[in-house]
């Protein structure tokens, strides 16, 4: 099979979708790899080290025109989706609760397009997405700290205080993976943690897992209005498998908070957890509203390129070497868990939640 990696030219995207090791899995077992020059030079991975891997550079045209199964890390922009062919099989992150239009765009494509968020093993986990949720929860909590600082923007606050001084109270919204590592990097730092969540066995987990240094508490409306007036930095990781993002917290319940309080929405890709969310990058990441710091970076494990890469092919080159042998049709109906991530196919939205999801942000309210 011909695979063809393009270069990410989402803003501030540094990660590739596939290292030359995998790219040498691929190669050992005959396939063609086209890589876009210069696509891993942000990852740290130079040209020479694909070619040395038996892969193939090339340019963006070649990349699509001779690519049957096309690997990316973030969803395609617009010219992105414009290459896109019926010969095409999509593979990456593409978040299409968020985003209608590009939903819309991919059906007309005619490609077939595979999310790597809503694969699922047999435990109903998400293997393709739970790597960039701990590194992005883990970054979440050391951006939230920057942005606490006054130069940040935000109450002038350290996070784990001094001798004397008390540290920052940080809020966690979601006990899922994402939640969990930004507690951890969290408490580390020395801030006192509470993360709220809705179910109990979760909560129970947790408790273990912190042994008493992380507060739980069961997620309710009025937990979190007497949470809120407390918190310096709210991390919102939520998640729904697929579709988007529930608001948690509203415009009205800033007013709760006080000046410089810091806000990082980790669920931003699928929507974001805030209502006052909206994407940002990494070189614009925070703006202000009702004095409340908002860091919406859409992707933050872009920052650490070299980590992100290296675990996300880690993650999925499984199953792009089923995709690759088998044929993407015969892959999918051999696994249906693996199935689940298909998305696009045939000239319309395939995946149930995602569809759902597409229609309600398409109705005129």
């Amino acid at each position: 099979m011909n695979i063809g990696i393009p270069t990410e030219i989402k803003p501030d995207e540094r990660r590739v979708a596939l290292t030359p090791a995998g790219a040498r899995e691929l190669t050992r077992r005959g396939h063609r790899v086209v890589v876009q020059r210069g696509a891993g030079v942000g990852s740290g991975f130079s040209d020479d080290a694909y070619v040395a891997s038996g892969a193939e550079l090339g340019t963006v045209e070649q990349v699509f025109v001779e690519g049957e199964l096309i690997l990316k890390v973030k969803e395609p922009q617009p010219e992105e989706v414009d290459r896109l062919t019926p010969q095409h099989t999509l593979f990456t992150y593409l978040h299409l609760a968020a985003e209608p239009l590009l939903a819309v765009g991919l059906a007309d494509s005619g490609a077939r397009c595979i999310a790597y968020e809503t694969v699922e093993d047999a435990a109903g986990r998400l293997p393709l997405l739970r790597p960039m949720s701990e590194i992005a929860g883990r970054l979440s909590a050391q951006f939230g700290a920057a942005a606490l600082t006054a130069p940040g923007g935000g109450r002038g606050l350290l996070m784990g205080g001094v001798p004397g001084v008390v540290p920052a109270e940080a809020l966690v919204l979601g006990g899922g993976v994402a939640g969990t590592a930004a507690a951890i990097v969290a408490a580390g730092m020395g801030a006192r943690v509470t993360i709220v969540d809705r179910s109990i066995p979760r909560l129970v987990e947790l408790d273990e897992r912190f042994a008493g240094q992380v507060r739980t508490i069961h997620a309710s409306e009025l937990a979190l209005e007497e949470l809120l007036p407390a918190a310096d930095l709210i991390i919102g990781a939520v998640l729904v498998t697929g579709a988007r993002a529930p608001r948690l917290v509203r415009r009205s319940d800033l007013a709760l908070l006080r000046p410089g309080a810091v806000l990082v929405d980790i669920s931003i890709d699928q929507g974001g957890c805030f209502e006052t969310s909206r994407p940002t990058t990494h070189s614009a990441p925070t703006y202000l509203v009702d004095d409340v710091v908002h860091y919406c970076v859409a992707n933050m494990p872009g920052a650490v390129p070299a980590t992100s890469t290296r675990a996300l092919t880690n993650a999925t080159l499984d199953y792009v070497l089923r995709l690759a042998d088998l044929g993407p049709e015969a892959a999918l109906e051999a696994d249906p868990l693996f199935a689940r991530g298909l998305n696009v196919a045939d000239g319309r939205i395939v995946h149930g939640v995602v569809a759902a999801a597409v229609e309600e942000a398409m109705t005129p309210a």
